[in-house]
């Protein structure tokens, strides 16, 4: 008597269009920036042509420290996310899955393509789902302290180019609901979680301030991160010759990146480089010249580093680091 058949297994059939359905939602969503992207090159054609000439004979050398600046940007962020978290992470998957989250984040809305390559990360190093996602608050933390730290310093030496609005209705009328929702959220029935959750990530913080060397490397990183985003700009800046102080291009830079947080586009599409034009061009710059330094800033650092990013995303996942 013959034995039986084995049963053939059923998740093949249901994972497939699964996958085919989540790999169409990511190229429609790839396809709506890149024709959002399309449409504001459009409008903007005779400003972006001219900025892009100017570019084109801006200072070699300048430009080459930018590249290498925004090379370093994934080496700090990777000393930033080891600084988060007390175990010891492999060196070069963790340097490289910053590569590959640098490329998701300007594919998926921004924060959710880096944040989900760093969980999913962290989870295949051993740590918890809770714990990882703590990590990436703890260092998200770091972030937003640092720059506010750096936007204080630096307005104190560039005096004037930010400027306190006056307050008026308006600004009473918006910090009155603040107030309202800040009570809102306090009563809220998801407010114990929220606790819990906040309770975590300062008993997170608290463990990685015990060891010296981990705090070290997680407020060395992120001041790294944050002052070699600046230093490309700078570089930039130098490279077409823009008669603009380091210290104050650097203070445009961290409110405007600020400010276009705000709107989570990928990557800061559209909204960082609004803004960055925006405040290049308040402080006297020409509209070409504030847009060829946004090109040379966004050439260096999404343009070029994309497509080896989503690469070593592609590779990292095969290999089952993701």
């Amino acid at each position: 008597m013959t034995a039986p058949l084995a049963p053939t297994p059923t998740t093949t059939p249901t994972s497939t269009p699964t996958r085919r359905r989540r790999a169409y939602w990511q190229a429609g969503l790839t396809l709506a920036v890149l024709v959002a992207v399309v449409c504001m090159v459009r409008r903007h054609w005779p400003v972006l042509e001219s900025g892009a000439g100017r570019l084109a004979v801006a200072d070699q050398g300048w430009l080459a420290v930018a590249g290498t600046a925004a090379l370093g940007t994934w080496v700090s962020s990777a000393l930033a996310q080891q600084g988060a978290v007390p175990q010891r992470l492999p060196g070069k998957r963790l340097v490289a899955s910053q590569l590959a989250a640098s490329a998701a984040n300007h594919v998926l809305p921004a924060g959710l393509g880096a944040g989900a390559v760093n969980l999913r990360f962290l989870m295949r190093c051993g740590l918890p789902v809770g714990r990882s996602a703590s990590a990436l608050a703890v260092k998200a933390t770091a972030g937003v302290v640092v720059r506010v730290v750096l936007i204080g310093v630096l307005a104190t030496v560039c005096p004037g180019v930010l400027r306190v609005p006056d307050i008026s209705l308006g600004v009473v009328g918006v910090g009155l609901a603040v107030v309202v929702l800040v009570t809102v959220l306090l009563n809220c029935p998801l407010w114990p979680r929220c606790r819990r959750a906040l309770g975590t990530v300062l008993t997170d913080i608290r463990a990685v301030h015990v060891r010296p060397h981990r705090a070290a490397a997680l407020w060395g990183g992120s001041l790294a991160f944050a002052a070699l985003n600046c230093l490309v700009l700078i570089c930039v800046t130098q490279a077409v010759e823009l008669p603009l102080s380091p210290a104050r291009v650097a203070l445009l830079y961290l409110a405007a990146s600020s400010a276009a947080a705000l709107l989570p586009t990928p990557g800061g599409i559209g909204s960082l480089d609004a803004a960055l034009v925006f405040a290049l061009t308040a402080s006297g710059t020409t509209a070409s010249a504030a847009a060829s330094v946004v090109l040379g800033y966004r050439l260096l650092t999404v343009w070029l580093p994309l497509i080896p990013g989503l690469l070593v995303l592609g590779v990292l996942v095969r290999r089952k680091a993701l």
